[in-house]
């Protein structure tokens, strides 16, 4: 085996730079080339179902079957041109990858003919075998139908692959039954939730011209790159997605030197590569940089609406994987496929804008916007203190749990970081502040509120280890983990604020029978809501002990497993939350536990197959035939009477400690496979989570550290995994 490694870092050592050329001068000439976007419709669809189409979409309307007609001609006349054969509707089941199937664009009329054809019908919908999807419950293996529905608000692209153009229509997928299968159908309802109730807000206390308010969203990616030969010398790698073995190498990321420094020539031309094919997807990716570890990077794109940035993110991940093949990387998305560096996050940064274009999050130079601006920034803090286990949930998987709390990355304590300055902003309006009358109704807060947008643009710092954190004019979500699908994070939080906004309102207008000025009543709520949520502001090191006793002491949970994290979904509060705004029903929402919980467990059933695996075939016959070297050694010296010269006992204590961590390896490995076997005769999916984590996961560390120990002591042209030195280090 260690052949394999030997040969996999002479291929990755002798890897050319591809070339990438432009398609064209500037970004703006291949932009958005590959989309049915606004252009695209303006050419192919006439003005009034053009006009049709976007009312339908802005006001979310029901696309009758003419339009539907229209629209599917239209788009597969621009699909033809440009190449394409297939069609598929592509949808994001609960699988954390996404599904198409792909039909051709061509039916045989009755003489046998061949005809381009496309319906509105087989636009709007198609029929997926629902049965081989998780449904946590929700359909029985034999019961196999389900559907796929055009989400007209996500416009449709052409995915190419060497040559290959197929026409990719974004979609929910619901069972027979209409239950939610996917990750975008509950989304796009806490979207229209969030929507209606900050609208409701905006429209009636601050600006009677905004009608319609959009979350946004900015996702930056995170990820490793190693060479495709070595990645397949590490079947941990291609197994679980991150390395179960390996010693840390001499050096890491202790000197600093990787962060925003010289992106490597083969690295750059990859980033160039899957940029433009993204930018052509009109993902608007704007930013390129290397992250804080070794063979770590990151790229960002522009803030676009949530579920167009979600399925952007989604399809950028498919992209960045596609594009690897071409440079002969492959892209680790794992939340910590190395231990002891950096882990890979996907930091949400969110905000709210209106129609009118202002960020509700971006504080101005007029009081009575930054009364707004508060009311928006107060209740978001209010919603993630109130649902902060419900968050906490929403990004539990097992690779984030390798990754909160260690190496940069924010542990499992949900806090706001509002900074320093936002901080005494707060406290002023809890403690001190007034409204009073300047200029007939002109109301103004006093104490330095109308100062704000100064104090937060210029002063606020950021904490690299808070959760949740405050950033000048958006929040940003640092737990998310990088293999995430942002819809997850963003249902949740799009959820709370919308049902938080909506209690708001009820408070204020309650508020208002005491007072005349509705500024007033705004105000001392706000200010109720900053007493009541004040305990999940923290400004310090999320790392330190103190603040995890003090977080213990303010009622903050601190929940650093999955399987207990995800009982946040289940409880009678959040069952309520999500049947009260009609974005789930109980039924959806415990398939959705049931199959996070059995992904949970097949995720640590998967690697700790392949660490038994790995340790019986291939670590602990590398450490024999050293040993046996070693004892070779010390009886040839022993033959010619030199048995007990100056140094055999160094030889002599490495043999007995390569049979103490076989001993140890073997000794973990069998209790692993007996517990696992233990585990999965548990019926109830919750218990059988538990045990993987408590007797199976449990066994991890042990096995790992003979293993990595043996790593150092025996020869390396015997070693047969690719070590960390080479992973991270050849690129």
């Amino acid at each position: 085996m260690a052949i394999l490694r030997f040969n996999a870092i002479e291929t990755a050592q002798n890897r050319a730079t591809i070339q990438v050329n432009m398609p064209a001068p500037k970004v703006s000439d291949y932009f958005g080339t590959n989309v049915f976007n606004d252009n695209a419709m303006r050419q192919y669809v006439s003005v009034d179902a053009y006009k049709k189409l976007h009312q339908a979409v802005e006001q979310g309307l029901k696309i009758d079957n003419e339009l539907a007609d229209a629209i599917a001609g239209a788009m597969k006349t621009w699909a033809i041109t440009k190449g394409v054969t297939h069609y598929t509707h592509w949808f994001q089941p609960l699988t954390g990858t996404t599904a198409e199937k792909h039909d051709a664009f061509y039916d045989i009329d009755i003489k046998g003919n061949a005809l381009e054809k496309f319906k509105g019908e087989a636009l709007a919908q198609q029929e997926p075998d629902a049965s081989s999807f998780p449904s946590g419950g929700i359909r029985a293996t034999f019961e196999a139908r389900g559907y796929t529905a055009w989400d007209s608000s996500s416009p449709a692209f052409i995915m190419e692959i060497e040559g290959s153009k197929t026409l990719c229509i974004p979609t929910i997928f619901v069972s027979y039954t209409g239950e939610a299968l996917d990750y975008k159908t509950p989304l796009l309802k806490a979207l229209s939730a969030v929507d209606k109730a900050a609208t409701a807000i905006c429209s009636e206390y601050f600006d009677k011209d905004i009608t319609k308010v959009v979350a946004t969203l900015g996702a930056e990616q995170e990820y490793f790159l190693v060479d495709k030969a070595l990645f397949y010398a590490r079947p941990d790698l291609m197994m679980a997605g991150r390395s179960v073995f390996g010693h840390a190498p001499a050096k890491g990321q202790q000197l600093e030197d990787h962060y925003f420094g010289s992106i490597p020539s083969r690295v750059r031309a990859y980033m160039v590569d899957f940029e433009i094919e993204a930018q052509k997807l009109g993902i608007p990716i704007r930013t390129r940089h290397n992250e804080v570890a070794p063979a770590q990077f990151e790229c960002a794109p522009t803030f676009e609406e949530v579920n167009l940035a979600v399925d952007h993110n989604t399809l950028l991940m498919d992209v960045m994987e596609k594009v690897a093949e071409r440079h002969n990387f492959k892209v680790l998305f794992h939340e910590k496929p190395f231990a002891g560096i950096n882990g890979s996050g996907k930091h949400n940064n969110w905000a709210l804008g209106t129609n009118t274009g202002k960020n509700l999050l971006a504080p101005t130079s007029k009081a009575k916007e930054n009364l707004q601006f508060l009311t928006f920034f107060v209740n978001t803090v209010k919603a993630v203190h109130d649902y902060a286990d419900l968050l906490r949930a929403s990004i539990a998987t097992a690779g984030n749990d390798f990754r909160l709390g260690a190496n940069e990355a924010p542990p499992a304590i949900i806090s706001i970081f509002a900074g320093a300055e936002m901080k005494k902003v707060l406290d002023e309006l809890e403690n001190n502040a007034t409204i009073e009358i300047e200029k007939g109704d002109n109301l103004y807060m006093k104490l330095g509120i109308n100062k704000v947008p100064q104090i937060i643009l210029d002063t606020t710092d950021r904490n690299r280890t808070s959760p949740f954190a405050f950033t000048g004019n958006k929040f940003e979500f640092r737990a998310v983990g990088s293999s995430a699908n942002c819809a997850a994070p963003m249902l949740v939080l799009n959820t709370i604020v919308a049902n938080q906004l909506q209690q708001f309102k009820k408070d204020v207008d309650k508020a208002s029978e005491l007072t005349d000025k509705k500024e007033v009543a705004i105000v001392n709520v706000l200010r109720d809501y900053i007493k009541q949520s004040k305990n999940i502001l923290f400004e310090g090191d999320n790392y330190s002990q103190e603040w995890a006793e003090e977080a213990q002491k303010r009622g903050l949970p601190n929940v650093k497993s999955t399987p207990e994290a995800l009982d946040a979904y289940i409880s009678e509060k959040s069952l309520y939350l999500f049947e009260n705004l009609g974005i789930m029903t109980h039924r959806e929402v415990e398939a959705r536990y049931e199959i996070n919980l059995e992904n949970y467990i097949k995720k640590v059933q998967i690697e700790s197959r392949v660490m038994g695996d790995l340790a019986l075939n291939q670590i602990i016959p590398a450490a024999i035939a050293y040993q046996n070297e070693l004892v070779k050694n010390i009886k040839n010296l022993m033959v010619i009477g030199m048995g007990d010269i100056e140094g055999t006992s160094t030889v002599k204590e490495a043999i007995s400690d390569i049979s103490k961590y076989i001993g140890t390896i073997q000794s973990g490995v069998k209790k692993m496979i007996d517990a696992r076997k233990e585990a999965n005769l548990i019926e109830n999916t919750k218990q059988k989570a538990v045990d993987y984590e408590n007797n199976v996961k449990s066994l991890f560390d042990d096995i790992r550290y003979a293993a990595d120990k043996l790593e150092l002591i025996v020869d390396d042209n015997l070693w047969p995994l690719a070590k960390y030195r080479e992973l991270l280090m050849i690129r």
